[in-house]
Formats: C-alpha cells, sequence, structure tokens
C-alpha cells in the first residue's frame, strides 16, 4: 500500500505521514519504544521490509521476513507503553483484514536500546 507523504500517519498518531513515520523510515532514530512501534506498523501497512528488519534485534530477527501482500492493516490502538533504561515494552491491538477475513492482534512487546537506538526484541500475542 502506498501512502501519500500529505495523508494521516497509518500510526494513528494524528499527524501526516511526512511528519510522523516516514522520517523515521528514512533512518531517523525513534526516541521511544511507543514512537518504535508505531512506526513498525506503518512499516507493515505499506510494505516496508527492509525497515521492520532494520528495527528487529539482531538477536531475535528472523532470518527471512515476507510480508503477505494481501493483508491489510487497517487500525491500531496502542493500550500501554513504557520503558526503564534500555527496556521498554508496548501492549497494542491491531486490525487486519485479508480478503473476507478479518481480525484483531493483541500484542505486548518488548524493545531493547542498544547501540544508541530502540529495537523490537519480541512480544507475546493474546489470543483472539
Amino acid at each position: 500500500m502506498v501512502v501519500v507523504p500529505s495523508a494521516a500517519c497509518p500510526c494513528a498518531s494524528g499527524s501526516r505521514f511526512a511528519q510522523c513515520c516516514q522520517p523515521l523510515h528514512n533512518g531517523e532514530i525513534a526516541p521511544s519504544p511507543e514512537r518504535l512501534m508505531r512506526s513498525r506498523y506503518a512499516a507493515f501497512v505499506v510494505g516496508n521490509e527492509h525497515y521492520l528488519r532494520a528495527t528487529w534485534h539482531p538477536l531475535t530477527r528472523p532470518e527471512d521476513l515476507e510480508l503477505d501482500p494481501q493483508l491489510r492493516w487497517n487500525k491500531l490502538e496502542i493500550i500501554d507503553a513504557g520503558e526503564s533504561g534500555d527496556e521498554g515494552f508496548v501492549a497494542f491491538r491491531a486490525a487486519w483484514h485479508i480478503g473476507d477475513e478479518s481480525g484483531q492482534l493483541s500484542e505486548h512487546s518488548r524493545f531493547r536500546r542498544a547501540y544508541g537506538r530502540w529495537y523490537y526484541v519480541d512480544g507475546d500475542v493474546a489470543p483472539s
């Protein structure tokens, strides 16, 4: 999916994509676990596999990452977020659909700061 820079950011921040997640996709460093989570969600929306791999912690990053081009993410809701030192978390819900099927992903994600930037480590997915 292509998101026009002047359009609302898919991460539901209320900002335009050009001022919100696009700069992070272009190399700006996310200042917090929540901002990284939002930018990773936007990367799923636009199909930016490179950004997803680059922001996944090297110790837990999968060797292969293939996004399903038919899967559409349509809503992100941040439930809770926080950080302490170099550890952080984000609890969120994300709505998706593929064809006639739709659902919701609920996850409690863990983040770690290393080398001066935040990385996604892993997450616990709640049953839907």
